[in-house]
């Protein structure tokens, strides 16, 4: 089985957790997306596109690829004609972690309003900048706080650094990995945790 998915450090966690998850091993193809490439257009409105994943999807659909790794909240929705999710692991921490990098907190960059909505909760006269580039480049900015994903702080063992977690709800899917093939498929992905 070849099996397609982003090329960044947080996407290569990801695909290893879908191996020990699923019991299943296979070649991979590491493929820069729209997105990856794109560290400008922001991502506040964008909804719920097929930025992070057009590449991929193109290369399952014409067959270069067998399945792709994503993260499931960044599936577009609906999936593209002639794909449909195989399984959905069973994912970590939902939540988001506001990453404090010093103190006191005035500056935090951020890619959401709903983020940006629930830090104000803690830090009400805050400002903000917007984000964008792996998890590595997001917390390399020179700023105060940097909101994550907490399950990209796991995936990447640095949940040593100092941060709290946001009040409120998550988008859909957070935490969890989704393997997307195309409708045709007979691979059968069964979790063995």
């Amino acid at each position: 089985m070849l099996i397609g998915a982003r090329s960044s450090p947080l996407s290569r966690a990801q695909v290893e957790e879908v191996k020990a998850e699923f019991g299943i091993d296979f070649d991979i193809v590491w493929v820069e997306t729209t997105g990856d490439r794109d560290k400008e257009t922001s991502l506040r409105t964008m909804g719920k596109t097929d930025f992070f994943t057009r590449e991929l999807d193109l290369m399952l659909l014409s067959g270069k690829i067998d399945a792709a790794v994503h993260s499931a909240k960044d599936l577009p929705e609906p999936l593209p004609k002639g794909l449909k999710i195989a399984a959905i692991s069973k994912g970590v921490d939902p939540r988001d972690s506001l990453v404090i990098k010093r103190e006191p907190v005035e500056l935090v960059a951020t890619s959401s309003e709903r983020r940006e909505d629930a830090v104000r909760q803690l830090y009400p006269n805050c400002r903000f900048i917007d984000l964008r580039g792996t998890i590595q480049e997001r917390l390399a900015k020179d700023v105060d706080g940097v909101v994550v994903a907490e399950a990209a702080l796991i995936r990447l063992g640095l949940t040593h650094l100092n941060r709290i977690f946001l009040p409120g709800e998550t988008v859909p899917m957070q935490g969890k990995l989704a393997i997307v093939v195309r409708d045709d498929s007979n691979f059968v992905f069964r979790s063995k945790a």
